[in-house]
């Protein structure tokens, strides 16, 4: 038997994080959403809240034109929402679990700060007198994709910049920054909703830490990439994070870009990525009847996939002059793996153009290359 399907009540579901949150609950078939934005009328808040199984509160100001709205919508609203939360309480007896994201600022003496900390009250008082379940986040800078560039994010602004070409403004480089990634904020936010009874303090894990200059550098490294074809390290961490936000922020013209092909009578070479420490990607092709290779290596190693066509791969050892052939085709996938000391080459045996991929396991190095001419 299914589980019934729960409402969440999001409010600011139109923001940053509401739109990343309110798209992953939409993925997951225990979860619908409803939703309260900015100018929606307070007065809906009773029957939404009557409809909804719990309630992510998202909604407030952090830069309004005006500090009074800092009270009216941190403030106010949150109160608001926890006295329609115990009226449902008292008139029908079923609990409406809280969500709440507060901010680090709560504890600084600011108008945004003390409205938070008001609206962090409302929700404590909330859960102490009623048990109902509720969880406050204070959360640090928040960043990743669809978060507003020129607002309230330094990581929004400079992956905004960067991938722009537009220039960047650090005071200090030495300014510190505890950051969380939105995919880390949604999964805490979407586990915080199962809190059995009373208040939690939620936090979200990993935060980072991170300072402008290092920010910066990062960012830039990767707006370097395409012309150096090196990846930075982006499969874990804060790096990951960063990469994931910095390309959701590329202009739609930059979604793709060239890379070098060098071509001659026997096909082309291209290639398409290099990394730090692991080596690097790439391409050839060769006509029918083509031979490329013809070489050893000392330490380098390779792995070559056919792609289109048939090949055949010869070996020769240096020492022994053992020899070894292969033969392989684009419909049936099949890793050949180059051996140090061993001399080998590569011959198009079919009727069509033979397109190979290539990994190395170091960056081509034309003052040490490794590769010495020799036939097979």
């Amino acid at each position: 038997m299914s589980k019934p399907i729960r409402k969440i009540l999001i409010t600011g579901s139109n923001g940053f994080i509401g739109k990343n949150l309110a798209i992953r609950l939409n993925e997951m078939p225990s979860y619908s959403t409803l939703n309260f934005v900015r100018g929606d009328d307070v007065a809906q808040l009773p029957s939404l809240i009557a409809e909804a199984d719990a309630v992510i509160h998202l909604a407030g100001e952090n830069r309004p034109q005006d500090d009074s709205a800092f009270t009216k919508v941190n403030a106010n609203l949150t109160a608001l929402l926890c006295e329609t939360i115990e009226h449902e309480i008292n008139s029908t007896g079923r609990k409406v679990p809280l969500v709440f994201t507060s901010s680090t600022q709560a504890d600084r003496d600011n108008p945004y700060g003390r409205s938070k900390l008001h609206a962090e009250r409302s929700v404590r008082s909330l859960a102490e007198r009623t048990g109902n379940p509720c969880a406050v986040f204070r959360l640090p800078g928040v960043f990743g994709k669809w978060c507003k560039p020129n607002y309230n994010s330094v990581v929004a602004t400079f992956c905004h910049n960067i991938a722009r070409g537009l220039p960047i403004e650090i005071n200090d480089t030495s300014t510190i920054l505890r950051l969380v990634y939105i995919d880390d904020v949604v999964d805490g936010l979407i586990e915080a909703l199962d809190t059995p009874s009373g208040l939690i303090e939620g936090k979200i894990s990993p935060e980072y830490t991170v300072t402008l200059g290092e920010l910066a550098s990062q960012l830039s490294a990767f707006n370097n990439c395409r012309t150096s074809l090196v990846s930075e390290r982006v499969g874990t961490g804060l790096v990951r994070a960063l990469y994931a936000t910095y390309v959701s922020y590329l202009p739609n013209e930059r979604f793709s870009y060239e890379i070098p092909q060098h071509g001659d009578a026997r096909g082309v070479f291209v290639e398409m990525l290099k990394t730090h420490d692991s080596g690097q990607f790439s391409y050839f092709t060769a006509h029918p009847g083509i031979t490329r290779g013809g070489h050893y290596h000392h330490t380098k190693t390779e792995k070559f996939l056919v792609i289109k066509g048939q090949a055949r791969f010869r070996f020769r050892h240096l020492i022994t002059d053992e020899r070894i052939e292969f033969e392989t085709s684009g419909t049936h996938p099949r890793i050949i793996d180059t051996i140090p000391g061993w001399t080998h080459d590569i011959t198009n045996v079919g009727s069509e153009e033979l397109i190979v991929m290539l990994w190395a396991n170091e960056n081509f190095d034309r003052e040490k290359p490794d590769t010495v001419s020799s036939k097979v």
